[in-house]
């Protein structure tokens, strides 16, 4: 035999209620003949209250009292045949005349005790269960309406009555008994006194209604029909990613229900706990879903915790001082208090060294939990021996709940990471040393943020979310945009992380949305968007979004993006750039990127700083933090000179070479800026810096290879004019070359703490030697790679090959 409870929304309506005898008619169909539990109509208990409330304060309640009324009656004139409609009324009827007298007498009087409020909530579930009952018994002639108040039997505690158990078990006992051969529906929620007065059970009543039928009648399971397809591991509103458990344990389901999981209160599973009676979490919208078990016996899960709880608002109280220390009773004489005025603690924390213990309430309770500690403790505090109370608001309550916890190491580590890495301070934590529930207080704006990004980390079988904030549209961030797109299923498949561009910029316009901007149509969405570009802005918004797992793209040219990189690190944001100037610039800044983001935790990736797409930071990184010394860096890192020299041979002249250049649009407008050696000398200035270097701009000798009148030419016309001229000078140099069997390149190189840049004859036993195209080329010489150098090269310059550069970074972020 098994216990149906269906919840408010499952009832609330035509269709559901529908569905609710749909069912019905399956449990028959296998033979079944459950108890069923109900609630009240979604929203009717609410607006119950609203009316007691109303009526105590001296206003008008009747138009609530005719919207409840027409509520059920447009219920029964829809589902129930024409000549069954007239007793569903009369019975209805009779409930909304006795509301309406109560409610009459609440205005009279201008009071609402908690006697008369139950009374009055009680009408919710007794018409709800009533209307149901009559409308099932033209499917079922079996229906039955039990009003649980006559079978419950509870103490006078008003709107949280205690039940007595054994009376209780015996009354249901013997009235199953007597109507075993009937469908009975069962108000939720309500019981009686001694005395016949109508009590209620408080939060979660239906569901407790449940639980003690089915202890007393030994059910085989209690089934709890809901609008959600079980327990979530985390509140799907706030994580779109969680997902239905299959199964809890008691423990685990208590510990989540505590902490803030509506779907299930926990009283309600204490009596099934004791009979070790299985409770399932289905969904009536969806009831073939198998839904949530929970029972005693869980079988082993792969899973290190089962869920994320939260509590959103909470407030916390610190009370500290010299004169808790050793003191011994403090505790109990501060939580005796408390108990005694009614107010809940939700979860306590106190310093090894005894000098501060902190605790969280409801909001509500706080500034009466804060006078009565103060009238307390007051010669305390006029003694100085506790500090004035300090209290905190606006605070929330994030718990991992897992019983594979205690038998899994890293996991406050796995959680802290997630946490401080996303900048969500941790104001009080709780651990009990059972393991089974991991707490933690923090701000309440971080919540979402914080949920998030927990969720991420312990549930590895789910992919890991990146929102990237991205300026610059042009050749780079166009591509890069086009490359996500392209390889975002792949992303997921085989790394395990979405990519999800939370906001774009140029020069023009910016976009945000926070649910990942369409990269098939990210112009149409820029283009329409009605925010103009505003740097500080977007920097601002980007903070304010709060989401976890930021990162900000650079993908220009430009120095203003790279003076708001550190408050970026400091919001706990890394940043992933191809702009060269940051790193380039003053060595103390290039520090400060670098100290910032290790302080903060997060990332700094720029390695298409040097080599576009190839791997050349990171493979310095590796060499140096494995333990290897670099001896000697030899490089090309410039594509375009690249392509020059590369092409600088046999009949060639140096003027027509560097025209080709330009016409293929390797070369910037002018090329001085590129043969100047400019844009070389920053590349090799990084990688100066992070080979451990502390290094100016001045500090790198570049050889200049132009002739100073081609320096010194006024137009770009007049530049080629003068290269022109200079042909004996160019073929000079490349004929000694061929006359030695080498080849012109121009080298940067860093070696005893000096680099250079020059340009120089190389012969086959060079790794250079062979450079072809406008490839970029890299050797370190370190200790272990001493007698063959170890040599990166491939493209070091194009759209495709930056782009691609951008995206490793972007998905090693965190990694």
């Amino acid at each position: 035999m098994k216990i149906l409870k269906f919840g408010g929304t499952s009832v609330g309506s035509v269709n559901n209620i529908q569905t609710l005898l749909n069912i019905l008619k399956g449990e028959y169909k296998q033979g079944n003949r459950p108890i069923v539990v109900l609630s009240a109509m979604s929203g009717v208990t609410n607006l119950l209250i609203s009316m007691a409330e109303d009526a105590a304060a001296g206003s008008d309640f009747t138009a609530q009292l005719a919207e409840l009324e027409k509520r059920h009656f447009d219920v029964v004139k829809t589902l129930l045949d024409i000549q069954n409609q007239n007793p569903a009324y009369t019975r209805l009827k009779i409930h909304f005349n006795q509301l309406e007298e109560l409610l009459q007498g609440v205005l009279s009087l201008r009071e609402l005790t908690p006697k008369t409020r139950d009374q009055i909530v009680s009408y919710g579930e007794r018409c709800s269960t009533l209307m149901i009952s009559k409308i099932a018994a033209q499917h079922f002639k079996e229906s039955f309406f039990v009003d649980a108040s006559e079978l419950i039997k509870t103490d006078s505690a008003f709107g949280q009555a205690k039940v007595n158990i054994d009376l209780t078990e015996l009354l249901i006992q013997g009235f199953y008994e007597e109507n075993s051969d009937k469908l009975l529906f069962v108000t939720g929620f309500i019981a009686g006194n001694d005395a016949g007065q109508i009590t209620t059970l408080g939060r979660g009543g239906s569901d407790y209604t449940a639980a003690i039928f089915g202890s007393a009648l030994n059910a085989s399971e209690i089934e709890i029909w809901t609008d959600v397809n079980g327990m979530m591991t985390a509140d799907p509103r706030m994580v779109k990613k969680a997902f239905p458990l299959e199964e809890l344990s008691y423990t685990e389901a208590m510990e989540l229900s505590y902490f803030g999981a509506k779907v299930i209160y926990p009283p309600t599973m204490i009596p099934a706990f004791l009979k070790k009676i299985p409770i399932v979490i289905k969904n009536t919208f969806e009831p073939s879903f198998a839904g949530t078990v929970i029972r005693h016996d869980c079988k082993a899960s792969n899973l290190p915790i089962k869920g994320i709880s939260s509590i959103n608002n909470i407030s916390i109280l610190n009370l500290e001082g010299s004169g808790m220390v050793g003191k011994s009773g403090f505790s109990g004489r501060l939580f005796s208090l408390l108990a005694r005025e009614q107010i809940n603690i939700i979860l306590i924390t106190q310093s090894s060294s005894e000098h501060s213990i902190t605790f969280a309430v409801q909001p509500a309770e706080v500034e009466k939990a804060k006078l009565l500690i103060e009238q307390e403790f007051e010669l305390e505090l006029l003694a100085n021996k506790l500090e004035p109370l300090v209290v905190e608001k606006d605070q929330a309550i994030l718990a991992v709940v897992g019983e594979n916890m205690k038998q899994t190491p890293g996991m406050s580590g796995k959680l802290f990471h997630a946490l401080g890495r996303n900048g969500v301070n941790v104001r009080a934590i709780a651990q009990g040393s059972s393991e089974y529930n991991i707490s933690v207080i923090i701000s309440a704006t971080d919540l979402s943020k914080a949920l998030n990004a927990v969720h991420d980390a312990f549930f590895i079988e789910l992919t890991k979310t990146l929102h990237a904030f991205c300026l610059g549209t042009g050749n780079i961030g166009r591509t890069l945009f086009n490359q996500l797109n392209a390889h975002r299923d792949f992303l997921q498949k085989n790394n395990g992380i979405q990519v999800k561009i939370a906001g774009i910029s140029n020069t023009r316009k910016m976009v945000f949305n926070a649910d990942g901007l369409p990269l098939d149509s990210w112009e149409d969405e820029l283009q329409q968007s009605m925010h103009t570009a505003d740097l500080q802005e977007f920097i601002t918004k980007m903070k304010e979004m709060n989401l976890p797992n930021c990162v900000f793209i650079d993908n220009t040219a430009s120095p203003k993006p790279i003076t708001f990189y550190e408050e970026v690190f400091k919001s706990n944001i890394s940043v992933v750039t191809c702009n060269k100037i940051g790193n380039s610039a003053s060595y103390s800044q290039y520090k400060t990127f670098r100290d910032t983001a290790r302080k903060h935790g997060v990332d700094f990736f720029y390695e298409t700083n040097v080599g576009a797409g190839l791997p050349i930071i990171r493979t310095l990184k590796d060499l140096m933090s494995s333990g290897d010394r670099v001896q000697r860096i030899e490089a090309i890192l410039s594509g375009t000179i690249s392509f020059i020299f590369n092409h600088f041979k046999g009949d060639a002249n140096f003027h027509d070479v560097v025209k080709e250049a330009q016409e293929k649009g390797y070369t910037e407008p002018d090329p001085r800026d590129d043969l100047s050696g400019k844009d070389f000398m920053r590349k090799m200035l990084i990688l100066a810096r992070d080979a451990g270097y502390e290094m100016e701009e001045a500090d790198v000798q570049i050889e200049n290879i132009l002739p100073q009148a081609c320096l010194d030419a006024q137009t770009v016309d007049d530049f080629y004019a003068a290269l022109k001229s200079e042909d004996a000078f160019f073929a000079n140099i490349k004929d000694q070359a061929g006359a030695d069997k080498k080849v012109l390149r121009y080298i940067g190189k860093l070696e005893d703490g000096k680099a250079s840049i020059t340009l120089q004859m190389v012969d086959e036993n060079h790794p250079f030697y062979m450079l072809s195209g406008s490839d970029n080329i890299i050797s370190f010489t370190t200790d272990r790679y001493k007698e063959r150098p170890l040599v990166v090269k491939g493209p070091g310059a194009g759209a495709e090959v930056t782009a691609a550069g951008v995206f490793a970074d972007l998905i090693n972020v965190g990694a």
